[in-house]
C-alpha cells in the first residue's frame, strides 16, 4: 500500500477530498464553441487569443500550468514577462482553425513531466524566449504555406538559438488535501544574465456578471502580506508567497472600451497586463483588493543559474507557511517515485520506464473541468445582450438537455479542449492503471441523463453533439472492469450494470438511426476517421444515395460482442442476463450475415473475394452499389470483432446454451458463417468473429506487408500501394481521390488538421493488437503467420502482437544512434540535454518515419502508450 494508493482510498471513501484541486484549468478557452456567441458559430473569430486577455469568460478558465478547484470557482496560474513581449504571457499562443496550413495548431514549448492520480505532486515546463515571442511572424510565415508544405514551428524561427530562454518549471506538493505547496523555479539556460517578471496569479471565474447570482466573491491582501480568499461557495482560503513581494489586484471583466468602443468605470481582466506593459497605475485597484490578483517577482538571473519563488494556498492560515516547504516537497517527489516503481517493477528498460511515466503525467494534467449548459448558450443570459435568433436553429439546437460540469479527460487542453466520446473511450485504458475510479467516473459520465441524448445518443464533442463517433464506450467500459476487477481483488458489479443499462439505449439508438434499410449494415457517418473515405462521410454525398459502411458495421459487430461479454459477466449473479446475452448472440449473427452479403443473393459482399479486403459499398440514389476500392483502416476495422467464450460459460449459462444451440441448429446459414463454432480451441474455447480462419489470415497478409500497410512504426491508416496508384472516382464531371500521404493532411475535410490517409494513429492500432491476442487466445502457439509478409519469418499472433506494440513504443525511445522518432529532424530536440528527454506525444505519426504529426499533447489517446509498455499478466 503505497502512500498515493492510501490518499486514492480516503479520496473514493470521501474521508478527504484530495482530487477538490488539479490541473483542471483549460489551455486555451478563447476560440472554442462554449465562448462563441456568433450568429452563425463562427467560434474561431469570436474571441481570438488578442482579445482573450481583455475578455472575461462565460464558460471556463485558462491558464498555463494552472489548478482550480473542482467546479472551478477559483483559480490559479503562472503569468510571465520577458520585459520585451507586447503582453504578458498568461496563455499559450497559437494559430486558430483558418490561419494554420494545417488547422489549429499551438506554438509553444511545454511540457507534462509527472503526475500522481491525486495531484498530490505535480511538475510541468515551459521554455520561455528572452527575446520578444514572435506572434506575428508565427502567423504570417503560416499564412504563406500550403497543404503540402511543413508547418513553421516556434523552433524554426530560431528563437531558441543559443539557449537564450528561460525553463520554467512549475511544481505542486500537497501537504493535505486543501493545502497545496506551489514552487516556480526559472532556469536561465542562455550565455548572458536576463531578466523577466514572474506572476503567480490566483482569480475567480466569473459568475456574476450573467444575471443569475450577482454576489462577487473578493481576494484581498491582508496585514501578514498573504492573499485573502473570500468565496461564497468554497470558503476562505489563503495565498501566501514567499518574500512578501508587491500584491496587484483588477477585476475580472470584460474591458469593453478595449473590445467594444464601450467606456466602463472600473479595472478589468487584462489590468495587471495594462500596468506592467503600458504603466498604466490606473488599470489595476488603488485598494488592494478584487477578483483577480498577482503577486509580482521581477527576477534577473545569472547565466547557467536559477531561482525559485514558493508559494501556498492553503485553507487555513499558516503563520511558517515555508519552513516544512522543502521536506514536504521532498516527502510527495518520494511518493511519487514510490507509486510508479510499484507500477513499474516488471519494467526493465529505464527509458521505457520514463517514456510510460511521463505518457501518464500527460494524461493526468489534461483533466479539465469542462462548463457547457446548451440551453443557457443558446438563450443567452439575461444580464447580457441577447444572442443573433439565428443561433435557435444553429450549432446543438438539438441537444439542449445537455449540462456539464464536470472534470472530464480531454484529448489536448489547447488543440481540442473539449470532450470527444471515442477519444475520450481510449483515455480511460491508461488512467484505469493508476486511477481506476476516476476512468469509471469517465465512462459513467456520458452515459448521464444530462449528457446522453434522451433517444440514447452519446454526446461527440462541442463542435457537433450529433456526429457519430465509432461506439467504443462498450469496449472501454469491460476492459476497465477487468483492470479493475484485476486491481482490486474484484469486479465492480454496480459500475457495470449501471452503464450496461444505459449501453442498451446507445445500442438501440445505433440499430434504429444507423441501419437505414434494416438490413444490420450500418452507415454511421463521420465515425472519427476524419478524411480517411473518398467522400466526407459527414456530408451528403455528390452521387445522392448512402455509404455501406464496412468500418460502421464493423464497429457495431464489435459493440454487440462487449454487450455479449458484460451480460454473460452479469449473469453470473442474475440469471436473467443471460436472455440479454442470446440477443446479442444473434445480433452478432445477423450483423455477420448482413456482411457477408448486403443484397441478399446476387448482391454485393462487403469482402472482395479478389482483393481479399473489406470496402466500404457506395448505394446511389439509383440504386446502384459501387464498391470503393480502398485499402485503409476501414478494412481491417472487421478484425476488432472479436470474442473468446471458455466452456465454464456454457456450463454455467442454462438458459444461454439452449438458446445458442436452437438458434445454430435452426440457422445453419448463419452458424457456418462464423469461425468453426462447433470446434473448440485451445483449453477448451469457443471463437466468434467476423473472419473465419481463411479470410483473417489473408487480411492479415495484407496488413503485415511493408510495402502496404505494416510500417516500422506501426500499421498505417491507408495502404501505401495508393503512393503510386491513388484512388479515383468520377462523379457529375469532379473527379474524387485517395492518396497515401504519411504525414499532414493534404485535404481540406474536416478542418485538415487531421489525416488518416497514410499516418500511424495509436487508437485503431491499439484494438488491432489487443484483437491479436485474443486470435491467439483461441487458436493458441501452433497457429502462425508470416510476419512480416514475405520475410519467410513464421510467428505466433502473440508475437506478433508483441512485435506490433514494440513497433509503437519505439516512436519514442532512443535508436542506436540517439534519435527518437518522434521527434524527427529536430535536432535540438534530439540532443540537447534540456530537450532529449522531455516527451511529446502527439495525436499521430508519420507513417514511414514515425516522426509526430498534429497536436503535440495528445496524451489522450497516443497515452495508450503506458499500456503497452506495461508488461501483461503480471
Amino acid at each position: 500500500m503505497t502512500a498515493e494508493k492510501q490518499r486514492l482510498i480516503e479520496d473514493r471513501d470521501k474521508v478527504k477530498k484530495w482530487r477538490k484541486f488539479g490541473p483542471y484549468l483549460t489551455e486555451r478557452q478563447w476560440g472554442t464553441v462554449r465562448e462563441d456567441y456568433s450568429a452563425h458559430g463562427n467560434a474561431w473569430e469570436y474571441i481570438s487569443h488578442d482579445a482573450a486577455r481583455s475578455r472575461a469568460y462565460r464558460w471556463g478558465e485558462e491558464g498555463i500550468g494552472g489548478i482550480c478547484d473542482d467546479q472551478q470557482f477559483l483559480c490559479f496560474a503562472i503569468g510571465l514577462w520577458n520585459k520585451k513581449d507586447p503582453i504578458i504571457k498568461e496563455r499559450l499562443f497559437g494559430l486558430t482553425g483558418n490561419e494554420g496550413n494545417h488547422a489549429e495548431d499551438c506554438k509553444e514549448l511545454y511540457y507534462y513531466l509527472d503526475s500522481l492520480p491525486t495531484h498530490a505532486y505535480m511538475k510541468m515546463l515551459y521554455k520561455y524566449p528572452h527575446a520578444e515571442f514572435p506572434y506575428a511572424l508565427l502567423v504570417e510565415e503560416n499564412k504563406k504555406r500550403g497543404k503540402l508544405d511543413q508547418e513553421y514551428e516556434l523552433l524554426d524561427t530560431g528563437i531558441f538559438n543559443n539557449n537564450r530562454y528561460f525553463d520554467v518549471v512549475i511544481e505542486y506538493a500537497k501537504a493535505d488535501d486543501e493545502d497545496m505547496l506551489i514552487k516556480i523555479s526559472v532556469h536561465n539556460r542562455g550565455p548572458e544574465e536576463a531578466s523577466l517578471h514572474v506572476l503567480p496569479q490566483i482569480w475567480f471565474r466569473n459568475t456574476w456578471a450573467w444575471g443569475y447570482d450577482d454576489t462577487k466573491p473578493e481576494l484581498y491582501r491582508d496585514e501578514d502580506g498573504c492573499i485573502k480568499i473570500s468565496h461564497q461557495k468554497i470558503g476562505s482560503y489563503y495565498l501566501m508567497a514567499e518574500g512578501k513581494p508587491e500584491a496587484l489586484f483588477c477585476e475580472n471583466e470584460t474591458n469593453t472600451e478595449r473590445l467594444y468602443q464601450f467606456e466602463k468605470e472600473g479595472t478589468f481582466k487584462d489590468g495587471i497586463n495594462n500596468y506592467l506593459i503600458h504603466g498604466d497605475h490606473l488599470a489595476i485597484n488603488a485598494i488592494p483588493k478584487g477578483t483577480k490578483a498577482a503577486f509580482n517577482y521581477d527576477l534577473t538571473i545569472p547565466s547557467g543559474k536559477s531561482k525559485t519563488v514558493k508559494l501556498r494556498l492553503s485553507k487555513k492560515f499558516q503563520p511558517d507557511a515555508f519552513k516544512t516547504f522543502t521536506s514536504i516537497f521532498k516527502a510527495r517527489l518520494s511518493d511519487a517515485d514510490e507509486f510508479y516503481s510499484d507500477l513499474q517493477r516488471n519494467i526493465s528498460d529505464t527509458d521505457e520506464k520514463e517514456i510510460q511515466r511521463q505518457a501518464i503525467a500527460g494524461m493526468l494534467w489534461s483533466k479539465q473541468f469542462f462548463y457547457y449548459e446548451v440551453s443557457k448558450w443558446l438563450k443567452g443570459d439575461p444580464a447580457q445582450p441577447p444572442p443573433p435568433p439565428e443561433r435557435k436553429k444553429g450549432r446543438n439546437h438539438e441537444w439542449m438537455h445537455l449540462h456539464n460540469a464536470d472534470i472530464i479527460s480531454m484529448p489536448d487542453k489547447w488543440e481540442y479542449p473539449w470532450y470527444a466520446a471515442w477519444d475520450l473511450a481510449f483515455h480511460a485504458i491508461p488512467i484505469a492503471m493508476v486511477d481506476p475510479e476516476f476512468a469509471k467516473h469517465q465512462m459513467l459520465l456520458l452515459t448521464k441523463e444530462w449528457y446522453m441524448h434522451p433517444n440514447g445518443q452519446l454526446p461527440a464533442y462541442e463542435w457537433a453533439f450529433g456526429d457519430v463517433n465509432p461506439p467504443v464506450h462498450g469496449w472501454a467500459t469491460w476492459r476497465i472492469y477487468k483492470i479493475d476487477k484485476k486491481l482490486q481483488g474484484k469486479g465492480d458489479r454496480k459500475f457495470l450494470e449501471e452503464i450496461f443499462h444505459k449501453l442498451l439505449l446507445n445500442f438501440t439508438w445505433w440499430v434504429n438511426k444507423k441501419d437505414n434499410n434494416g438490413n444490420n449494415i450500418f452507415q454511421g457517418g463521420f465515425l472519427g476517421m476524419d478524411n480517411i473515405g473518398v467522400f466526407d462521410r459527414s456530408a451528403h454525398l455528390p452521387t445522392g444515395g448512402h455509404i455501406e459502411q464496412s468500418d460502421g458495421t464493423s464497429w457495431m459487430a464489435m459493440f454487440t460482442l462487449n454487450m455479449l461479454r458484460m451480460s454473460l459477466e452479469l449473469a453470473k449473479e442474475n440469471p436473467t442476463y443471460q436472455s440479454l446475452a442470446t440477443k446479442f448472440f444473434e445480433h452478432f449473427l445477423y450483423i455477420a450475415g448482413a456482411m457477408a452479403n448486403i443484397g441478399g443473393n446476387g448482391g454485393i459482399n462487403l469482402w472482395d473475394e479478389e482483393d481479399e479486403f473489406f470496402y466500404d459499398v457506395l448505394h446511389t440514389a439509383d440504386d446502384q452499389r459501387i464498391k470503393m476500392k480502398v485499402r485503409s483502416m476501414v478494412g481491417l476495422i472487421p478484425l476488432f470483432a472479436v470474442e473468446v467464450l471458455d466452456q465454464e460459460v456454457f456450463d454455467t449459462m442454462p438458459e444461454f446454451t439452449e438458446r445458442l444451440q436452437w438458434f445454430l441448429e435452426n440457422r445453419p446459414d448463419l452458424a457456418n458463417l462464423i469461425s468453426r463454432w462447433g470446434e473448440k480451441g485451445k483449453n477448451q474455447r469457443h471463437l466468434l468473429s467476423l473472419l473465419r480462419g481463411h479470410r483473417m489470415k489473408r487480411l492479415l497478409k495484407r496488413m503485415l506487408d511493408e510495402t502496404e500497410f505494416l510500417s516500422e512504426y506501426g500499421v498505417r491508416a491507408l495502404s501505401r500501394q495508393h503512393l503510386d496508384n491513388p484512388y479515383r472516382f468520377h462523379v457529375n464531371g469532379a473527379e474524387f481521390s485517395v492518396k497515401y500521404a504519411p504525414g499532414e493532411s493534404e485535404t481540406r475535410i474536416f478542418g485538415g488538421n487531421s489525416n488518416w490517409r497514410g499516418p500511424i494513429w495509436f487508437p485503431v492500432n491499439y484494438l488491432l493488437i489487443e484483437s491479436l491476442q485474443r486470435f491467439h487466445h483461441y487458436y493458441g502457439a501452433d497457429f502462425k503467420l508470416e510476419h512480416p509478409t514475405g520475410s519467410g519469418n513464421m510467428k505466433t499472433l502473440k508475437e506478433i502482437a508483441n512485435e506490433l506494440s514494440q513497433r509503437l513504443i519505439n516512436i519514442f525511445k532512443k535508436d542506436p544512434s540517439g534519435k527518437r522518432p518522434v521527434f524527427g529532424h529536430y535536432e535540438k530536440f534530439q540532443h540537447d540535454e534540456h530537450f532529449r528527454d522531455h516527451i511529446l506525444f502527439y495525436e499521430y505519426f508519420h507513417g514511414d518515419n514515425g516522426r509526430g504529426v498534429g497536436a503535440s499533447h495528445q496524451t489522450g489517446w497516443t497515452g495508450l502508450v503506458a499500456k503497452l509498455i506495461q508488461p501483461r499478466n503480471k
